[in-house]
């Protein structure tokens, strides 16, 4: 049986990378390879933080001698910086090295906030992936400009697909589901609430998400009567709230590709999100869902209000982006290609 010793952050962190994680596992990855999971991050203090990384990394040299596959998931920032201390250990004991990267904002990271000793330090820990996987043609595109395309694979992120029921769109209820803070678009999405509760009386925003930022959790407080905050919602009743909300926004200014937003599709939301990214290979404009621009509140008040008025449309969208997601995006599939990258590897 395959031996894969994966590293990313802990299972519990309010965040994508962790919903893919938890995806595998309940679907079943670990019963179809040897898989251990080492949990480098956590949410809360920088010292909390700190000895969580170092725990991890005494956790990651005691399993690596039985391993013969390091998959490290990362992103950028510190998150890349983290796990280039993993990467260059698992690349000095030999072990194959498969680096899934996650992130939506890379580019900014690489090409504006490095030197160019930084850049070719980046280039040299990418480039000891023996297997590198981006979650869309446009990464893999980034990528292959900064370590060549030769052993990059485009693997998009993947969920359960839940049973077919039939939707109901008789309701003004739009549904956010993640980080809360103006790199998702927060802000220009609280700017629409007046003009679409104007126009819309029982028009209703619903904020599944932890506040990463005072200023506009103060301001979605203000107004209670058409926001609610849910706090972070999984499980049952993340589940819930998909099936009774009839659209979903997404007004990220950069986005890997959203597990919200595939869940989202599988529940059969009318879809308004921003065209970056990973997006645009999961909405295609006016068949599975509307993008707009990032950080265009008139164009997002837009699209959210033509969703609103027109429940034949919201309804054929989110009946084309069940099927896409169905077609394209469920996990079983995906593990299947995740587990024949490792065997290729072997």
């Amino acid at each position: 049986m395959i031996r894969v010793l994966m590293i990313g952050p802990d299972r519990s962190v309010h965040g994508g990378i962790s919903g893919v994680v938890n995806n595998y596992y309940e679907a079943g990855l670990d019963h179809k390879i040897a898989l251990c999971y080492i949990g480098t991050m956590v949410e809360g203090s920088k010292l909390r933080k700190l000895v969580k990384a170092a725990g991890a990394y005494v956790k990651f040299l005691s399993k690596l001698p039985f391993y013969e596959i390091v998959h490290v998931n990362m992103a950028s920032d510190n998150s890349y910086r983290r796990k280039a201390v993993f990467i260059r250990t698992a690349h000095f004991f030999r072990k194959k090295i498969v680096i899934h990267q996650h992130g939506g904002d890379f580019e900014t990271f690489y090409e504006k906030e490095q030197t160019e000793r930084g850049r070719k330090k980046i280039r040299e820990v990418l480039k000891m992936g023996d297997a590198f996987l981006v979650l869309a043609p446009q990464w893999k595109a980034l990528f292959g400009r900064i370590i060549g395309e030769d052993n990059i694979t485009v693997l998009p992120d993947s969920i359960a697909i839940p049973d077919a029921f039939e939707k109901q769109y008789d309701n003004h209820k739009v549904l956010f589901l993640g980080r809360l803070c103006r790199e998702k678009g927060i802000g220009e999405l609280l700017a629409c609430v007046p003009g679409l509760a104007e126009k819309i009386p029982d028009f209703h925003l619903y904020l599944g998400g932890i506040w990463e930022d005072d200023e506009l959790h103060q301001m979605a407080e203000q107004d209670q009567e058409h926001i609610t905050w849910l706090g972070w919602v999984s499980g049952e009743e993340k589940q819930k709230w998909l099936r009774e909300c009839r659209m979903l926004v997404l007004p990220s200014y950069f986005e890997g590709q959203s597990v919200s937003l595939l869940e989202a599709m599988a529940y059969y939301c009318g879809i308004v999100a921003s065209d970056t990214g990973g997006i645009p290979q999961m909405i295609e404009q006016g068949k599975t869902g509307l993008l707009v621009p990032p950080k265009d509140a008139d164009a997002l008040q837009e699209g959210i209000l033509r969703l609103l008025q027109d429940d034949a449309l919201c309804e054929n969208l989110g009946t084309a982006a069940r099927e896409k997601v169905e077609r394209e995006f469920g996990i079983e599939e995906n593990m299947r290609k995740l587990i024949a990258i490792y065997e290729a590897l072997g």
